[in-house]
């Protein structure tokens, strides 16, 4: 049966495409109805799979050896991949050097503001930082501030793994696993109704790139960006699994269902339940594993999104006449893994937070207008790369936590 899902599935995505080539302007309407609609339900079950996931998984680990273990792992193969990844484009650009763009192609006004409605000003990336800190239990839910609410889970889930063992803390683990059980029951209708939305999305996409998306001008800086996603996808990232004795492969077939929601959604979030599912139940993840390190990389592991910031800043600070030393891109590849380490797992979650350091910097954001539409392109292919890095961490963390427990035995 899951073999077939994916012949399912790839065939829902070429009868999307065809759809889409027919450019009937009904079906167009009627197939990005379909996709928002599916865009929404998966980012209404992503933030309570955050939450009871990390929550439930602290709870019932029995020590804080097994948390400290399993978060250092996370976190360590995290950095290292951002790192590779931000590397990776630094490297592309040199070697690729896109040029500047004409004058006219830029323009004089905020292109960005009128076609986004975000104005320049105002929002600092300290802002978005302090973000972060909550100050109220509630407002972190209703704005799916998702690092915000890991730190909620954290220090809940930790707190009830710390409470002596008695039948008030049964009870609240037991409520947290049963609210738990009824979330994977809907994700799993969800899952299986999927084909529709992936004619819809695929449809979507389709129409969108026949309606005269113009690469011509930028044609240099998307071959960085997509040359540098794909050296990460299919080069780097099988090495740290190779390093750790995982057949990249393997997990990359078995992980294929929740890279192409990845493709189609573009938002590693709404994802999420999809990356999970398939963690588990395709790759053979430890449920604890997967329910503890998924939920965190699908906030603070962003490969796609620390490339396209180091990258897109160092293409919008050319074309504004700002030096680019080597100091100063050794600064941009740090700059661009801490920005992406933090981005919500969100559709342009990144081309936001870049346009944000770029404002902060006084460079002419209108340029971010010109990327703009080919944004749509971009943020699919880097938002699969996330959930494959995500996957892959996961995966190294499960063999490291496995390792250990072999290890103790003996």
């Amino acid at each position: 049966m899951k073999k077939f899902q994916i012949l399912i599935w790839l065939g829902a995505m070429v009868i999307g495409v065809v759809v889409g080539l027919l450019h009937v302007e009904a079906i167009d309407v009627a197939m990005n109805f379909i996709a928002t609609i599916f865009t929404r339900l998966f980012r209404l079950l992503a933030v309570p799979t955050i939450v009871l996931a990390v929550t439930t998984t602290l709870a019932s680990l029995s020590g804080g050896k097994e948390v400290g273990r399993m978060f250092r792992t996370t976190i360590s193969y995290t950095l290292l991949t951002t790192l590779a990844a931000s590397l990776v484009g630094l490297g592309l650009y040199q070697l690729i050097r896109p040029g500047n763009l004409p004058p006219e192609a830029i323009g004089v006004e905020d292109t960005v503001a009128n076609a986004t409605g975000e104005g320049s000003g105002g929002f600092s990336y300290t802002d978005h930082l302090l973000s972060v800190i909550p100050d109220n239990i509630v407002k972190p839910l209703l704005d799916g501030n998702v690092l915000a609410l890991i730190l909620i889970c954290f220090a809940v889930g930790i707190a009830i793994s710390k409470l002596p063992d008695s039948e008030p803390k049964r009870i609240v683990t037991g409520v947290l696993a049963g609210l738990q059980d009824i979330l994977y029951k809907l994700i799993g209708w969800l899952i299986a109704i999927l084909p529709i939305g992936i004619v819809a999305f695929a449809a979507q996409l389709t129409a969108e790139v026949g309606g005269g998306v113009m690469l011509d001008s930028l044609g240099k800086y998307v071959a960085v960006i997509i040359g540098g996603n794909c050296v990460q996808f299919f080069v780097v990232l099988p090495l740290f699994l190779l390093s750790r004795g995982v057949n990249p492969l393997k997990a990359l077939r078995a992980m294929t269902p929740a890279v192409l929601m990845a493709l189609f959604t573009k938002s590693s979030a709404a994802t999420l339940p999809v990356t999970m599912d398939s963690a588990e139940k395709r790759m053979g993840v430890n449920p604890k594993v997967a329910r503890f390190v998924l939920p965190i990389c699908t906030t603070v592991n962003m490969n796609g999104c620390a490339a396209f910031i180091l990258v897109t800043s160092m293409f919008v600070m050319q074309n504004n006449g700002m030096p680019l030393s080597v100091g100063g891109m050794i600064v941009w590849v740090l700059i661009s893994v801490l920005a992406a380490f933090g981005n919500a797992g969100v559709p342009m979650g990144c081309y936001f937070l870049t346009l944000s350091l770029m404002s902060g910097m006084g460079a002419n954001i209108a340029m971010m207008g010109v990327i703009l539409p080919i944004y749509t392109i971009i943020d699919m292919i880097e938002t699969a790369e996330n959930v494959w890095s995500d996957s892959c961490v996961c995966a190294i963390t499960d063999r490291v936590m496995s390792d250990d427990k072999k290890g103790n035995r003996a």
